[in-house]
């Protein structure tokens, strides 16, 4: 086995494959950029090597400072992790010619698979299942209609040189056909230039699969089963799980063959993915095929009880695969949450900030039932605008899915970030889902189910009683300690009512409080509220500081997050998040009494809806703009962000320019 790897990566997978290597006794190696000077990846490795300013282009994509360090440090090999050079077929061939031993696949397998043409003739020469279509130029109507005739309906019309949605329409019938075809021609013509279009079949109500394979340099090609990875936004993964609840015993087979066929196919010798479009009848069909180490392998492992990093290390050191395909067995269920640095609630735009508290839920196995997490960040770490915006992944393991989510749900409640907005409220709503529970999905779920974006929940029902209960809670324990002080400053105790009222956000719960400490019961409802009475016994060992409310609520084992604002808490609960401040009755009356401060009219500002550097204005001033047009592009965690203007009206003033950094709500020009 090398003596020493070099991890070409950064943040989470590069943290993983150290773990990995000092696991198996191999010195490691870290490459950093200037912004990662004092990341974790940094610290973990026994070496590191500055090889760059922040962008990526600089440092992270840059093959000769990477290779140059790996012959400055004696690393024997290299391992890409995903993104960057993982799928860079120059890079490894210029570790090839250097002596380098590169972790992952041979060129060729990287240059087949890249092509995304090329990779669909050779999955259908590999007898590999490809969507029905005719690539070819369509002369009129009535060879579209003979050729969907041919496909087998629904079929999509999609214009050659199409994007954006334009150009495109779905047929279900021959004169859907041949009125689609028309108008998609025309709009095609319009909007780009271009009037050709082709044809395949439409996939309804698809999911998105995918089987891991695992090759050696000896010929040998097996798989490990299926990852389900519909639970998506933007054709980005949020929710991946092993194996899939969709598929059964014979379908798995099948897309298993033909995965490893494709593999055989390309002479595939390490971990890699081929990712299949499945239709509701479990039809499938080859998408594309990733040549390296995929961000949801966790699950994976979980449920094979296999270390990838550790079957990549062993290949590509010439060892051939340890385990046959009748050795492959799945063991239970496992879910990876994506815990991303956006916010949910401004359409999941990028969040950047120090990472003033960063504390994970328990970890490890217990009852059988793992928790475990990846991540590349540590407490007092910093989220910057030049690397993509995932800071961790959260996964569980128990032996039935529902178990692997009910646990997904309460590591995400306890699961503890502050600094910047994150999408672990979006993550804990999604785990009480009933159409994600019953394993109901596809790659529309989060567009159907959020058809307006997110909105935090209302609370309502029980999670209303364990807020109300817990703000109760800790109020009470406040005044039992300023009586303690008073006592010693007085020698005469000051009387509280252990009657209140819990004000939750426009709500408002009269509560009774019974006990000096925990255990602590309190009752919520009753006589003259006009609601049901009910009784609940909480048990804690939590005390002020501690950012999160463990404890028994009514027996149930509860985790809410707690974080102190103006005369009360904040507490986040299953995704609801809410400002509490608990009120004697004369409180509530003269708040009532209270003028209500109005929000500042921001109708003629552009403000910036993320963190990020401004690319370039497409506006001067003094210039008239009508809906809908391009005013400002900003770059945040890779992405452009186009902004434009909300209505008609006339530019006044610039205050930004091309390059400027920009915080969250910063004005970026002014209308008249």
């Amino acid at each position: 086995m090398f003596k020493k790897l070099l991890i070409a990566n950064r943040g989470e997978i590069a943290c993983r494959i150290i773990r990995t290597a000092k696991r198996l006794g191999i010195k490691t190696v870290a490459v950093y950029s200037e912004a990662d000077r004092d990341a974790l990846h940094v610290d973990m490795a026994d070496e590191a090597v500055l090889i760059g300013p922040a962008a990526a282009a600089q440092s992270y994509l840059d093959m000769d400072k990477i290779i140059a360090a790996a012959k400055e440090t004696g690393a024997e090999a290299i391992h890409p992790g995903y993104g960057f050079l993982s799928e860079n077929a120059a890079f490894a061939k210029a570790l090839e010619k250097a002596g380098i031993v590169f972790v992952g696949p041979n060129p060729r397998a990287i240059e087949a698979m890249g092509d995304k043409i090329e990779s669909k003739k050779l999955a259908a020469k590999a007898k590999v299942s490809t969507v029905p279509g005719h690539l070819g130029v369509i002369e009129d109507a009535a060879a579209a209609v003979k050729i969907a005739d041919d496909i087998g309906y629904p079929v999509m019309i999609k214009a050659s040189a199409g994007g954006g949605g334009k150009g495109m329409r779905i047929a279900y019938s021959k004169k859907d056909v041949a009125e689609g075809f028309a108008s998609s021609q025309s709009e095609a013509k319009s909007s780009f230039g271009d009037d050709r279009v082709f044809i395949e079949k439409f996939i309804e109500e698809p999911r998105h699969i995918e089987i891991q394979v695992l090759g050696d340099k000896h010929g040998n090609v097996i798989h490990l089963g299926e990852r389900e990875c519909s639970i998506q936004r933007r054709n980005q993964k949020v929710i991946e799980e092993a194996p899939s609840p969709f598929l059964d015993a014979k379908t798995r087979e099948a897309m298993g063959a033909e995965a490893v066929a494709l593999a055989k196919a390309v002479d595939y010798d390490t971990a890699g993915t081929v990712e299949f479009i499945v239709d509701k009848d479990r039809n499938f069909y080859f998408l594309e095929m990733n040549t390296r180490l995929q961000v949801e392998h966790p699950v994976t492992e979980l449920v094979t009880g296999l270390d990838l990093v550790e079957q990549m290390l062993r290949v590509a050191d010439g060892e051939k695969l340890s385990i046959k395909q009748k050795d492959v067995k799945l063991t239970g269920s496992a879910i990876e949450s994506r815990i991303y640095a956006e916010d949910p609630v401004r359409n999941f735009m990028p969040s950047t900030g120090r990472l003033v508290r960063f504390q994970p839920p328990e970890l490890g196995i217990e009852d059988g039932v793992t928790t475990r997490l990846d991540t590349g960040v540590e407490e007092g770490g910093e989220i910057s605008v030049y690397y993509d915006p995932m800071i961790a992944k959260l996964i569980t393991h128990a032996p039935k899915r529902a178990e692997a989510i009910e646990q997904m749900g309460r590591a995400l409640d306890a699961f503890a970030i502050d600094g910047f907005r994150h999408n672990i409220p979006f993550l804990a709503v999604l785990m009480r889902n009933e159409r994600w529970r019953k394993g109901d999905i596809s790659t529309k779920f989060i567009e159907e189910e959020f058809p307006d974006g997110f909105h935090p929940p209302v609370p309502r029902g029980r999670v209303r009683d364990v807020l109300a209960a817990v703000a109760a809670s800790i109020d009470y324990l406040s005044n039992n300690r300023r009586r303690m002080i008073t006592q010693q400053m007085h020698g005469e105790p000051v009387r509280f009512s252990d009657i209140r009222v819990v004000e939750l956000g426009a709500d408002h719960v009269r509560v009774r409080v019974a006990g000096r400490d925990y255990p602590m019961t309190v009752t919520l409802g009753g006589e003259g509220t006009g609601e049901p009475r009910r009784e609940i016994v909480l048990t804690s060992s939590w005390w002020f500081g501690e950012p999160v409310w463990r404890g028994t609520i009514g027996g149930e084992e509860v985790a809410v997050q707690v974080r102190s604002i103006v005369n009360g808490v904040h507490l986040t609960y299953q995704g609801v998040e809410a400002p509490v401040r608990v009120f004697t009755d004369r409180e509530v009356e003269l708040l009532a009494l209270m003028p209500i401060k109005e929000k500042p009219d921001t109708s003629k500002l552009l403000l910036c809806p993320m963190p990020g550097l401004v690319m370039s204005l497409a506006v001067e001033e003094g210039q008239e703009v009508a809906a809908g047009e391009t005013l400002c592009v900003v770059e945040a965690m890779k992405m452009e962000n186009v902004l434009k203007a909300e209505r008609d009206g006339t530019v006044s003033k610039i205050l930004v320019k091309p390059g400027d950094s920009l915080n969250v709500d910063a004005v970026i020009l002014e209308f008249e």
